[in-house]
């Protein structure tokens, strides 16, 4: 039974890929062993290509679809007759390997951990994670099978997307730190930084046998630490743009905030003294930047649009939360005394 087995082997006369599971990159034909006839055919179909591998070398790469006459040195029968005591094996080993020449198309990434890099405008460390998709091919056949499959039989789409993974981060973080792209200005530049992220990832998956396609940022995100400090740079930036639209300088707004929180503290005695010294200071410095406000000069009464344009400024500082409510009252009635 076994010499007819091994008979049956050699005498393999079409050899193909047949239909060819979805999530499969290459896979090692084995049906009937790796002892081939002299004259078998082999069927590359579309889509399809084959890596030829004889006596342990890597003999020839097949990219055009067809049917092919593969020659090797097995003779049937008298091969298997001559091994027959040495378990029906032959030194003539064969190995076919199909691969997809074939896109793959919309595969998902994103970035394991945070990309690390230095702000260019701020000036404070970035942890930034990003996702998007991206599609890909076999570009060189033998360098993929030689540095890559290796001694696998077959190798598969989720395969890749780990090799992927454990490579993005550093040719991501390249670009960002070559670009100089402040955090404010990554969403609106994804498109730019796709392309040249997209340049740097062919580059070191080219080496590797691949090449890498249509390459996108769907979105990004930072990590916790540099939302604070987002956050931070947004809330002052809101007050900064307060204190101009009512005439004040950030730093005079700064000092009224820290009076204004010393004046809030009722915590024990010393707190008392605080908040009554504070109370004094606030009252003179509002005070003061009142009559800087709204003070008339001296050589000219004050008109009625003067004065409707101080109840604006009045306004505005209210809602700004510059003054207090009865501030903001008593400061109008007066400015209405003067109409």
């Amino acid at each position: 039974m076994a010499l007819f087995d091994g008979i049956k082997r050699q005498l393999r006369s079409v050899i193909e890929w047949e239909n060819p599971s979805a999530d499969v990159l290459m896979s090692q034909w084995t049906e009937n062993g790796d002892e081939i006839k002299n004259a078998s055919k082999l069927i590359v179909g579309p889509g399809q290509g084959c890596i030829f591998v004889y006596e342990g070398k890597v003999q020839a790469i097949i990219e055009d679809e067809g049917l092919i006459n593969l020659k090797t040195a097995n003779i049937p029968f008298w091969t298997t007759i001559k091994k027959f005591m040495q378990f029906f094996e032959s030194e003539h080993k064969v190995g076919i390997y199909f691969y997809k020449k074939s896109k793959i198309l919309d595969q998902k990434w994103g970035t394991s951990s945070p990309i690390k890099y230095d702000d260019p405008k701020y000036k404070f460390p970035v942890g930034l994670r990003a996702y998007g998709n991206y599609s890909y091919r076999i570009y060189d056949p033998k360098n993929f099978f030689v540095n890559v499959v290796g001694s696998q039989t077959d190798f598969y789409i989720d395969d890749f997307r780990s090799v992927m993974s454990a490579r993005i981060i550093h040719p991501i973080s390249d670009y960002l730190a070559e670009s100089q792209y402040s955090y404010a200005e990554i969403d609106s530049n994804r498109e730019e930084i796709a392309q040249g992220i997209s340049i740097k990832l062919s580059m070191a998956f080219r080496k590797l046998g691949f090449d890498i396609t249509d390459f996108r940022v769907e979105g990004t995100d930072f990590d916790e630490d540099t939302l604070k400090r987002i956050n931070r740079i947004a809330d002052l930036t809101a007050e900064a743009q307060a204190a101009k639209a009512v005439g004040l300088d950030y730093a005079k707004i700064q000092q009224l905030e820290a009076l204004r929180e010393a004046a809030r503290n009722e915590g024990g005695g010393a707190g008392i003294g605080m908040g009554m010294g504070a109370g004094i200071g606030l009252g003179q410095n509002m005070a003061q930047t009142m009559t800087e406000q709204s003070t008339p000069p001296p050589q000219a009464q004050a008109t009625p649009t003067d004065l409707m344009a101080k109840l604006k400024q009045l306004k505005s500082m209210f809602e700004a939360e510059l003054i207090t409510e009865q501030e903001y009252k008593d400061k109008k009635q007066e400015i209405l005394d003067q109409m």
